[in-house]
């Protein structure tokens, strides 16, 4: 007796392979977007229009490899900020855990709470907004919300020099 087709649509072997979400691309738009930052405060795209900004998604606040990254991050802070980047970190924590991390490392940026995972699907850092975690990646977007860089592979310990290098080199 052959499955119908239906059976075989639930169990996924007519879906296709499971694909992963893309990164939005240099030189594209980077999605719009509204969060909660770790003290409850709205943070938008459009705050920071004009402005070149990090977004760097991490898994899990306050786990090794994020921790690693963040303080990395940190101890970049002041000489990203004279190449004129802002650093905001996206997790799918919750403000109050967002905080805690905040405190606990001494981060000079905010960690804003993508609870819904909307922007996470839509930046490629989850697949689906059932995503436990999002994926490690980071985008360098500039003054005019379009993606400088997008950092589909990121090493916590490097990532932090290599945003670096990579905004001195943008043109002033």
């Amino acid at each position: 007796m052959k499955p119908s087709v239906f059976a075989l649509i639930a169990v996924g072997l007519l879906a296709g392979p499971a694909r992963a979400a893309e990164l939005v691309k240099p030189g594209e738009v980077f999605p719009a977007w509204t969060l909660s930052d770790h003290t409850g405060a709205p943070v938008s795209s459009s705050s920071l229009a004009g402005r070149t900004y990090l977004l760097w998604f991490y898994p899990k606040a306050m786990t090794p490899g994020c921790t690693a990254e963040g303080e990395g991050l940190r101890n970049k802070y002041d000489d990203l900020k004279r190449a004129g980047v802002a650093v905001l970190g996206v997790s799918f924590d919750d403000p109050a855990t967002n905080a805690e991390f905040v405190k606990q490392a001494a981060f000079p940026f905010p960690l804003l709470s993508d609870t819904t995972r909307a922007l996470a699907v839509r930046a490629g850092a989850a697949d689906s907004a059932d995503q436990r975690a999002a994926r490690r990646i980071s985008y360098l977007v500039g003054p005019d919300g379009r993606v400088l860089q997008a950092y589909g592979t990121v090493s916590p310990a490097a990532h932090a020099q290599q945003v670096l290098d990579d905004a001195r080199a943008l043109p002033r």
